[in-house]
């Protein structure tokens, strides 16, 4: 089960709208992608793409796979199966069962 503080972290990391619309892009593509497709299609500077990426990857939504020298970033749908509602948590319901690696 994945335990409140997790939970409170999930929701903290999509209190920016900027972070839930780097997720829902990487969720559309479904592919990893470098940090610069990733800042030509949300249309934000590098550096607060890469910002918002790090807090992101902190919480497990989104993985880093490194090719050569760069980074590239997918979505970690593991993660985002496990991530409650916010009906779920204010109702007091306990967060979906993880199928998988369900971690912050």
């Amino acid at each position: 089960m994945v335990g409140r503080p997790c939970v409170l972290a999930w929701f903290r990391a999509l209190a920016d709208p900027t972070r839930v619309q780097i997720v829902e892009y990487l969720a559309r593509q479904a592919r990893p992608m470098p940090v610069g497709e990733i800042v030509a299609a949300v249309g934000f500077a590098q550096s607060t793409v890469s910002q918002h990426l790090k807090v992101l990857t902190e919480v497990g939504f989104v993985r880093v796979e490194p090719v050569g020298n760069a980074r590239h970033y997918r979505i970690n749908q593991t993660c985002v199966d496990c991530f409650p509602s916010a009906a779920d948590v204010v109702m007091g319901r306990p967060a979906p069962t993880p199928t998988g690696g369900c971690e912050c």
